[in-house]
């Protein structure tokens, strides 16, 4: 079955030092979501521009379609400047007043989302409005059964408590990493250990899952009141840029075929190791992990 992804949020160019690449954390989800087999598209905005019009066409070459994304005659195509670290952990210089900060709901992707499986949006592209008004329209429009996706993705200085609260009831399903629980922690006043706070988050939200990245270390999965821990897997990094979205696509996926909690961190994982060992956010996966999971 060929479950309907839909992703909203920033769509941009990730300017590294080995040139630019696609990048935005939604339009990595959909594109790995796609790669695993989902009929996926991106919600977001591009500028009428060379750099808006590269998009478009780098998306029609992936097979995702474009419907979803506006053209802005009056403000550019988003950039995100990125340094990496030795070990490839990314630095972002996130640029502002772009395309993707005037994402339109428009007719063509409420009823998109009126069909999807899952949304998945964070909370860097409400950073703004008119931005931020349509990604919660466009998740409040998901069917009811639906998987609401929460890919917080803490970016710079563009979140706030609000933003994050809205988001966290409009979703039911949080995924963060080590980074961001923390921050989370503080916000909300969450006490005692990991897993603690991750229980604490899921009841205070109505939350049916929460996946806690932990880079090299693996991740650790909560829905209801089961826990799947997996300790990572050693590849050799390239960078780690989209390796949180594969992995979030993964998870997602995972949720809606109703696969065990240990099979669904596994293969995650697995996925989101394969990118760690590629550049950029979107290689081409091997057909070993778009096959189902066994």
């Amino acid at each position: 079955m060929s479950f309907k992804v839909l992703a909203v949020g920033e769509i941009l160019w990730d300017l590294l030092p080995s040139g630019k690449q696609l990048g935005g954390a939604p339009a990595n989800f959909a594109y790995h979501a796609h790669a695993l087999g989902a009929e996926a598209r991106v919600v977001s905005r591009v500028g009428d521009d060379a750099q808006g019009r590269e998009i478009l066409d780098r998306l029609r070459a992936l097979n995702l379609p474009t419907d979803g994304v506006g053209v802005d005659a009056s403000a550019p195509t988003g950039t995100v400047s990125v340094e990496l670290a030795a070990d490839g952990q990314p630095r972002f210089t996130i640029h502002e007043n772009v395309a993707w900060d005037r994402i339109v709901a428009d007719e063509t992707s409420l009823a998109f989302a009126a069909q999807a499986d899952v949304v998945c949006f964070g909370s860097l592209a409400q950073r703004s409005e008119p931005s931020r008004s349509s990604v919660r329209e466009l998740v409040a429009a998901t069917p009811a059964a639906a998987l609401r996706v929460f890919d917080i993705n803490l970016r710079q200085h563009f979140h706030s408590r609000d933003v994050v609260e809205e988001s966290l009831r409009l979703a039911n399903v949080l995924k963060l990493n080590d980074a961001e629980l923390p921050v989370l922690a503080a916000m909300f006043g969450l006490g005692g250990g990991v897993r603690d706070q991750l229980m604490t988050l899921t009841q205070r939200f109505a939350l049916r899952t929460v996946a806690l990245t932990r880079g090299a270390h693996g991740s650790l999965l909560l829905a209801g009141d089961a826990w799947s821990e997996h300790s990572g897997l050693t590849v050799k990094v390239a960078d780690s840029i989209g390796a949180g979205d594969a992995f979030t696509a993964a998870l997602a996926l995972g949720l809606l075929a109703g696969r065990q909690l240990d099979d669904i961190n596994r293969r995650a994982n697995e996925v989101a190791a394969y990118v760690c060992s590629q550049p950029g956010a979107t290689p081409i996966l091997p057909q070993s992990l778009r096959e189902p999971m066994k």
